[in-house]
């Protein structure tokens, strides 16, 4: 699945790490997703798109295989 999670933490001048720490994940989980390697669960999906205050599907981008 891809992401723009990445875009969403520059936006407001985030580190993975400060990210990590706000929504209650390591670093590498947020590392993990933003290179596509790790689809977060549906609450923690939940959680980043409330973070940044939009909806799941402008955070991830869903692809059928």
């Amino acid at each position: 699945m891809k992401t723009k999670l990445k875009v969403f933490r520059a936006m407001r001048d985030l580190t993975q790490e400060a990210l990590a720490n706000e929504i209650g994940v390591t670093r590498q989980t947020v590392i993990a997703i933003e290179k596509g390697k790790y689809n977060p669960s549906l609450e923690l999906a939940f959680k980043l798109a409330r973070y940044f205050d939009t909806s799941i599907e402008d955070v991830f981008i869903y692809e059928s295989e």
